[in-house]
C-alpha cells in the first residue's frame, strides 16, 4: 500500500491547495509517482478531463504539478453552489442533480464515504504516494460525524494530517491549538504537526512560538514557508469578487509595445472559471481588473463577461448595475468584448431556461446573433479547433446550447463586429491564437499595444509550480515530511484537551470526549437521487470506482424539482474556499 498525507488548514484559504501543489510537484522531482486527492469539493472553478469528466480546476493544476493526467478518481464529488440555497451535485465527473444542505448532512454526504474511499485506494494501488486535500477546517465539531474530507478520510486511510495556517492574517498559534484540541482523541492521533504559511520577516523571531506550541501540543512544525507574491495559481473560489477592483496576479513586465491594454472582468454572481483570464493577466503590458460598475467600463480596451452557473441571474445583475447599457454602448462603438460560456449566453438575443433557473424565455443583450436552450445534460468536453487563422484547444462546462444563427464563426459561438462570444473555456491559454487576439482587442480599441512574441502560459504555469516545488523543497522540513508520508503519523502523540465535545441531540450518539464513530467505509446504497442527467451505472467513465446512480441519493433533479436549499452550514462546511 502506498504512502500518504492530508493537508488540512486552520481556515478557510489558509494555502490547502497550493501547499498540496507544491508538496506533489516536490515529490514528483525526487522521483516519486504521486496523485494530489480532495474526497469532496465545492467550488465553481472547474475543469474537463481527457475522459469527459468534471473536477474542481484546483485539484487538476495539482495533477499538472504532480505531472500525471487529472481523472474523476482524483476529486469524486464536486458542489457547484447555484445560489445560497441549492448546488448541483457532480458525482464521478457527471452531474447527478441539485441538493441542499439538510438533505447531504442528514446521511448522504456521510454515504458517499465508500465511493471516496474506494477512489482513494485505486489512487493508493497506482501511485507510491496520494497527497489528500481537506477542506475548510477539520475542527468543525458540528458536522464531523458526516465529514469524508477532512479526518473522515484521514481516519478511513490512517492517514497523517498536516495542518496548514495562514500566519498572514494573525493568530496562527490560536488556531494551530485550537484546531488540535477541538478534536476527539482518536483524530488528534493522526495530527501529525503544522505547517506556517505566508510567513513575512525574520524566521527567529518567529522560532520561540514555534518551540512553545511544541510544549504545548507534542506536535513539532514542518516548516515556515514564506509570503510568495505573483504565484498566480488556481484557486477554488478563493477571488472576493465583491471587492471592486481587484487585479488579477500577473506577471510584472513593461508593455512590448508602447501602449498597455486594460481588461475588464465583470464580476458578476456566481462567477465560474475566472481563471480563463490568467493566461491574459501573464501577457506583458495587460491588465486584468474585475469590476462591478459600469463607469469602471469606460477606460477599458477589452471587457470579458465571464462564465457563470446563473446565467439569467448574472443578465439581471448586469441590467441592475448598468453594465448592461454600457455593453450594448459599447458593441454599437466598435469596442472590444468577449463573452465566455455563460457570458456569451448572456450577450446573444433570447435565452430558455426551464433548467438552471426555471425563468423560462429571457430576452439577451442581442449583441450576437444567437439563441440559447438550456438543456438537462450538460456538455463536458475538450474540443480543439482554430479561430484567427491560429489553433486552439479548450474545455466546455454547460447545459446551455447555443443556436447560432448569423455572424462570423468564432470557436463554437460567433462574431459582430468588436463582440466575440464562445463556449470555449481555456481558450486564452493558447499562445498563438491569444496573441492573434490580442492584436485585433488593441486595433479595435485604438491602442498601439503589441503583444510580446515569446510568452508562453505553459512555461508560465511549469515555472510557477516549480516555485511551490523549491518553497516546500526549501522552507520545509522534506526528510520529515517524507518520514510523515511513508510512515504514518507519530506514535504515541499526546492528548490536547478538552478534545471534541459530546454531540448535540440527534446528531447521534455521545461519545466519549466528542470521539466520532471510526467510519467504516460503506456502499451508498439506499439514498434516493431524484437527479437529472449523471452515471446510470455504478461506474463512470471507465473508473474503477463504485458511485451512487441518480436515483440512490436524496438529491432533488435541477428540472424536476424546486431546490431544497443549500443550508450555509454546508456552504461554510464543505468547502471553505466558496466564501
Amino acid at each position: 500500500m502506498s504512502g500518504g498525507l492530508l493537508v488540512a488548514g486552520t481556515t478557510s484559504d489558509a494555502g490547502k491547495s497550493v501547499v498540496t501543489a507544491g508538496i506533489c510537484r516536490w515529490l514528483v522531482r525526487r522521483g516519486v509517482k504521486v496523485a494530489p486527492f480532495k474526497a469532496q469539493n465545492m467550488s465553481l472553478n472547474s475543469f474537463v478531463t481527457r475522459e469527459g469528466a468534471e473536477i474542481g480546476r484546483a485539484q487538476a493544476m495539482q495533477a499538472q504539478a504532480a505531472r500525471v493526467e487529472p481523472t474523476a478518481l482524483m476529486n469524486p464529488v464536486l458542489l457547484k453552489p447555484g445560489s445560497d440555497r441549492s448546488s448541483q451535485v457532480v458525482l464521478m465527473g457527471k452531474p447527478v442533480g441539485e441538493m441542499s444542505a439538510r438533505g447531504y448532512h442528514g446521511g448522504r454526504q456521510e454515504a458517499l464515504l465508500g465511493t471516496v474511499t474506494e477512489c482513494l485506494e485505486e489512487l493508493r494501488s497506482t501511485y507510491d504516494a496520494v497527497i489528500c486535500e481537506g477542506a475548510g477546517s477539520p475542527a468543525e465539531i458540528n458536522l464531523r460525524r458526516t465529514d469524508i474530507v477532512n479526518m473522515g478520510i484521514a481516519r478511513a486511510a490512517r492517514f497523517p494530517v498536516l495542518v496548514v495556517g495562514d500566519i498572514d492574517r494573525g493568530g496562527v498559534f490560536a488556531s494551530f491549538f485550537g484546531t488540535t484540541a477541538l478534536l476527539s482523541a482518536e483524530d488528534q492521533a493522526l495530527v501529525a504537526g503544522y505547517l506556517v504559511n505566508k510567513f513575512r520577516g525574520d524566521v527567529s523571531l518567529l522560532e520561540p512560538g514555534l518551540d512553545m506550541l511544541y510544549g504545548l501540543t507534542g506536535r513539532r512544525t514542518y516548516g515556515v514557508l514564506p509570503y510568495a507574491h505573483g504565484l498566480g495559481i488556481d484557486e477554488e473560489d478563493g477571488l472576493r469578487v465583491s471587492l471592486r477592483g481587484a487585479v488579477r496576479e500577473s506577471v510584472v513586465a513593461p508593455p512590448h509595445g508602447e501602449d498597455v491594454l486594460r481588461v475588464a472582468v465583470c464580476a458578476v454572481p456566481l462567477m465560474s472559471n475566472f481563471t480563463d483570464v490568467d493566461a491574459l493577466a501573464a501577457e506583458p503590458g495587460v491588465v486584468v481588473r474585475f469590476v462591478d460598475r459600469a463607469e469602471e467600463l469606460a477606460d477599458a480596451d477589452l471587457v470579458i463577461v465571464p462564465g457563470t452557473r446563473g446565467t439569467v441571474k448574472a443578465l439581471a445583475w448586469l441590467r441592475e448595475r448598468g453594465l448592461a447599457d454600457a455593453l450594448v454602448r459599447r458593441a454599437a462603438e466598435g469596442r472590444p468584448v468577449l463573452g465566455i460560456c455563460g457570458g456569451f449566453q448572456v450577450l446573444g438575443e433570447r435565452i430558455e431556461d426551464e433548467v438552471e433557473s426555471r425563468a423560462g424565455v429571457v430576452d439577451g443583450l442581442g449583441l450576437l446573433p444567437v439563441r440559447v436552450r438550456f438543456d438537462r445534460d450538460k456538455t463536458l468536453a475538450r474540443p480543439v479547433g482554430s479561430a484567427l487563422g491560429e489553433p486552439v484547444e479548450g474545455y466546455e462546462i454547460h447545459h446551455g446550447v447555443a443556436d447560432v444563427r448569423g455572424g462570423e464563426p468564432f470557436l463554437d459561438g460567433c462574431r459582430v463586429g468588436a463582440v466575440w462570444g464562445t463556449h470555449w473555456h481555456g481558450s486564452l491559454e493558447s499562445d498563438a491564437f491569444r496573441r492573434r487576439f490580442l492584436v485585433e482587442v488593441a486595433r479595435a480599441a485604438g491602442r498601439r499595444f503589441v503583444p510580446a512574441p515569446d510568452t508562453s502560459f505553459g512555461v508560465l504555469r511549469e515555472e510557477q509550480l516549480d516555485r511551490l516545488g523549491d518553497l516546500v523543497e526549501e522552507h520545509a522540513d522534506t526528510d520529515a515530511l517524507w518520514r510523515l508520508i511513508e510512515g504514518g503519523a507519530p506514535v504515541g502523540l499526546p492528548f490536547v484537551p478538552p478534545g471534541a465535545p459530546p454531540l448535540g441531540a440527534g446528531a447521534g450518539a455521545p461519545e466519549s470526549r466528542g470521539a466520532a464513530p471510526d467510519p467504516a467505509p460503506q456502499s451508498p446504497e439506499g439514498l434516493g437521487f431524484a437527479g437529472s442527467a449523471g452515471p446510470t451505472g455504478s461506474r463512470g467513465q471507465g473508473l474503477d470506482c463504485a458511485g451512487p446512480t441518480p436515483q440512490e441519493l436524496d438529491v432533488a433533479g435541477s428540472a424536476d424539482a424546486t431546490p431544497q436549499g443549500l443550508g450555509e452550514a454546508a456552504v461554510v462546511h464543505v468547502d471553505q474556499e466558496a466564501k
